[in-house]
Formats: structure tokens, C-alpha cells, sequence
């Protein structure tokens, strides 16, 4: 389990960027070389690039990477920071539960609309999945790194990195 916790968006992020990068290599010499491209190559390079971004967000979250101002954190005074920071958490946290409902209601409309991508013919909520699985797991990184920096506070110590 403490593999799976600790590299789990690392085990989907690797091999998107690696087919990723190999698909769009292919679809270039077959343009520029052979004078014919693929109609799907496009298509799934964009599908997997946004299977990434979710990934990445939740990769960032748990590494504690995500984009904050540390500038308005250093306004406060040192023994108030570390709750300014769970405070900075749990807005993100929220905003990730957010986003998790709301991708709940667009995937259902998706999968109950039959939409197909235009050139592979794949179910479109395969696509709409990403933001659904990429927050939910986001507000779970969330989840942890409040917990970790509850415990950093209980014991009088600084929050290590993830």
C-alpha cells in the first residue's frame, strides 16, 4: 500500500507522457516524411495530455507543489503560519470537492448523452472521467497533507515534504 500511496500518479503519469510523446513522434515523420498523417494520432495525443493535467494536479498536491503565494504566508507572524497554511489546505481541498461534484454531473451527462469522439469513435466519458478522477484524488492528497500538518503541529515540529 505505501507503494501505491506514494507512486500512484507517478504509475499513470510515465507512461501518458512516454505515448504521448511517441504518438505525436510518429505523426510528425508520417506528415513530414511520408506525406500522410494519422486521423487519430491528434485525437488521443489530446485525450492523453488531459489524462495528465489530472494526474498532474493531484501529483502536485501530494508533493505540497501546487501553486500558493508563500509571499502572504510570510506576512504572518512564524507561530500563526502553520495554521494560515492547513487554512490555504483546506480552501484547496474545497475547491477540489468542488470540482469533484462537478464532474460528477458532466460525466453523467456525457455518458447519458452516447457522445463519441469524432475521429477514434471512443465514448466521450472516457475523456470527461479525468477531472472526476484527477480531484477526487487531489481531495485525497489534500486530506493527507492537512492530516501530516496537524500531526506537524501536535508535535512542535516543521512539516516535512511529502
Amino acid at each position: 500500500m505505501k507503494f501505491f500511496n506514494d507512486h500512484l500518479e507517478e504509475f499513470f503519469i510515465i507512461p501518458l507522457m512516454f505515448l504521448m510523446s511517441v504518438i505525436i513522434g510518429i505523426q510528425v515523420i508520417m506528415r513530414y516524411v511520408f506525406q500522410n498523417s494519422l486521423v487519430w494520432s491528434e485525437e488521443l495525443s489530446r485525450y492523453m495530455f488531459i489524462w495528465l493535467i489530472y494526474f498532474a494536479v493531484s501529483y502536485t498536491a501530494r508533493r505540497e507543489k501546487h501553486i500558493r503565494i508563500d509571499a502572504a504566508i510570510n506576512l504572518y507572524p512564524k507561530k500563526l503560519r502553520p495554521y494560515i497554511e492547513i487554512l490555504s489546505e483546506l480552501i484547496v481541498l474545497g475547491f477540489s470537492v468542488f470540482i469533484a461534484v462537478t464532474a460528477v454531473t458532466v460525466f453523467q451527462k456525457i455518458t447519458w448523452s452516447g457522445q463519441l469522439s469524432p475521429a477514434m469513435r471512443i465514448p466521450m466519458q472516457y475523456v470527461y472521467a479525468a477531472p472526476l478522477i484527477g480531484f477526487v484524488l487531489t481531495a485525497i492528497r489534500q486530506v493527507q497533507c492537512i492530516l501530516r500538518r496537524i500531526k506537524a503541529i501536535k508535535n512542535h515540529e516543521e512539516v516535512a515534504e511529502a
